[in-house]
């Protein structure tokens, strides 16, 4: 459960941090974005995470911010660690089965555990390694951790501890507030050496002490890293075509987990009847990402009410019966709603424009010109992806 006021679920509270980041986003963050205070500590990264996730605040907005106050070469390395969010959802849109080949082989890791004490002990911070053990309980209380720290901790997890990779991939989605399925999932992929084949990632105790200010140096951590075996990835599929434009007449809004600010991204919100904000917080993975996500809702559905001409409707989650009847008070025929990339929204999405076809309704998704742009950009590594950000950056603001 996050603290109470860590992550204020709510636009303006995102604007704000925002501002209060920019100042710092140019050396100040070159320097110490991999010092991990420690909770409740002032660090030189943004926390900007949970409001990107779910799309309060844009990446567009946070680059051009940022570039604003330190030029190009001044914003260059925060910019990138941004874009890494873009380069991953990218790359897993490309590649959808890698997303559920992940669910499939943490089922299967669970099913074929043999030391469900070692797990447990894990996920609770009781292994007795210094550093591991405050991390997972900082993750359980807080539901964040520094970038930096989810690195040393899934190393940990794979390499010292030896337990499968899936399942700590799928303890970060069920704690973190920020729970990204691309992000997350191609993450752990990257330490295990399944992302990048080969090429792995390890904790070490002089690493750990010098980023965490000498707070921890742990022993016994292993000292190798042998990369997991896993088939190779799909090969990139391109861009799915299903994306597509609103209507030239009036339709039902609706705004999902994925995107809580569709106007940011080619809807305009003047142009609907009525709308339907869902948190529908089954599709979240934990309690953190849960509650997050049912304020911030309330919060876009607030904001809404000022834009759309109708009324704004709450519903708990992504039900046909209650879209139906929604559209049907409207008197529309089509709704629009924010892309969803690969993940549980994207599912659910797709089941419920197949239950609105039956009913002769049409679901609308537009993706934001952000990802039409960068995504297809994802086709191999990140490095070669980097390399292109300039010239990407530059589109983009010049449109």
């Amino acid at each position: 459960m996050p603290e109470p006021g860590m992550f204020p679920p709510t636009r303006q509270a995102a604007l704000e941090r925002l501002a209060g980041f920019v100042p710092a986003a140019g050396r100040a963050y070159v320097e110490g974005r991999n010092l991990d205070p420690g909770p409740g500590e002032p660090g030189a990264v943004s926390r900007l995470s949970p409001y990107l996730r779910h799309r309060v605040i844009s990446e567009a907005e946070v680059v051009e911010a940022v570039l604003q106050a330190q030029g190009p070469a001044g914003a260059e390395k925060f910019i990138q660690e941004v874009l890494w969010r873009t380069y991953w959802k990218g790359w897993l849109e490309m590649r959808p089965s890698t997303w559920s080949r992940f669910l499939e082989t943490r089922d299967r890791q669970q099913e074929g555990l043999a030391d469900w004490r070692a797990l447990a002990d894990a996920e609770a911070g009781r292994t007795g390694i210094e550093g591991f053990d405050d991390w997972a309980r900082e993750l359980a209380q807080t539901g964040y951790l520094h970038n930096h720290a989810r690195m040393w901790f899934a190393s940990i997890w794979i390499f010292t501890l030896r337990l499968p990779w899936a399942l700590g991939a799928d303890l970060f989605l069920r704690r973190l507030v920020d729970a990204d399925p691309a992000s997350n999932t191609l993450s752990w992929r990257w330490v295990a050496g399944l992302q990048t084949q080969g090429k792995t990632y390890l904790a070490t105790r002089e690493n750990i002490a010098r980023f965490t200010g000498g707070r921890f140096a742990p022993s016994g951590l292993a000292t190798e890293a042998p990369a997991l075996v896993e088939p190779a990835p799909e090969p990139p599929a391109g861009l799915p075509s299903a994306a597509g434009t609103p209507p030239p007449g009036p339709f039902l809004l609706l705004a999902t987990p994925e995107d809580l600010t569709p106007d940011l991204g080619g809807i305009d919100p003047a142009r609907a009847v009525a709308a339907v904000v869902t948190p529908d917080t089954r599709l979240s993975f934990g309690e953190a990402a849960r509650q997050f996500v049912a304020e911030a809702a309330i919060d876009a559905a607030d904001r809404l009410a000022r834009r759309v001409a109708g009324p704004v409707t709450l519903l708990d989650h992504l039900d046909v019966g209650s879209l139906v009847a929604a559209a049907q008070a409207a008197r529309v025929r089509t709704l629009v709603t924010p892309y969803a990339p690969v993940g549980p929204t994207a599912g659910a999405l797709a089941q419920a424009a197949r239950g609105l076809e039956a009913e002769g309704l049409r679901l609308v998704q537009v993706r934001r010109d952000w990802d039409t742009r960068l995504w297809p950009h994802a086709m191999a590594g990140f490095f070669a992806f980097r390399k292109q950000i300039p010239a990407l950056l530059q589109q983009e603001r010049s449109r």
